[in-house]
């Protein structure tokens, strides 16, 4: 079945016609096959305007949402950026349009495998997975122009504003385990940032070290 028809109608209804105006974002999500990244038997809603379940009790953001998040990077292409939860690959796939590489971090081994597959068949060549605990980064490939965090985290964790360029944005929703606020936070120096609020939102939680513990706090 072609789905191009159902995609461009998302981006016209859900992403441009809810002010999303970054031409590179508008573009990468046109391109981007949005139903290769849940079970087909899921492909007749994967354009619609909510998250999805993929398995491992973990979700796929709605459209409108990825498109947000990406946008508030203020991306110019050919950056470097690091994503904290894999999850379906949907995140990382879009990023990969824009961006020279993409470091996306999975906890969940069956979610990485699958993420992996997925972005190798509609050729995301520049996106590397590990599989690890999130909430530390990636240290190793440090620094990167923008942090984006796909997970509620119930504090900003130290490791991502040290992992950022002078200049380099971190987008993250925390709060608690059921509601957050999408931040983004500026690194103006070597110990100067600058937040700001987005808007509420609802994401599954950030297990790790800095993060929830598994069946940690209120839902």
């Amino acid at each position: 079945m072609d789905y191009s028809i159902a995609r461009r109608l998302m981006v016209e209804r859900q992403i441009v016609g809810r002010g999303i105006h970054d031409p590179l974002v508008v573009e990468a999500m046109k391109k981007v096959p949005r139903h290769r990244f849940v079970e087909e038997a899921l492909w007749a809603q994967a354009y619609s305007d909510n998250p999805l379940p993929i398995g491992e009790k973990q979700t796929i953001s709605q459209p409108y949402m990825v498109a947000l998040m990406t946008q508030a990077l203020e991306l110019k292409g050919g950056e470097k950026i690091l994503e904290i939860g894999t999850g379906s690959g949907y995140q990382a796939a879009i990023l990969s349009q824009i961006v020279s590489r993409v470091y996306s971090v999975e906890r969940i081994s069956a979610l990485a495998r699958r993420a992996r597959r997925v972005l190798d068949d509609i050729g995301c060549r520049n996106v590397n997975i590990k599989l690890s605990d999130g909430t530390i980064g990636w240290e190793t490939e440090a620094p990167f122009d923008g942090i984006i965090v796909t997970a509620g985290s119930p504090k900003v964790p130290s490791h991502y504003l040290e992992q950022l360029t002078i200049g380099g944005r971190l987008i993250i929703p925390v709060g608690g385990r059921g509601c957050q606020v999408l931040k983004r936070i500026v690194r103006l120096g070597q110990v100067d940032y600058k937040e700001e609020d987005l808007l509420d939102c609802r994401f599954v939680p950030l297990i790790g070290k800095d993060g929830w513990s598994e069946g940690e706090g209120p839902l």
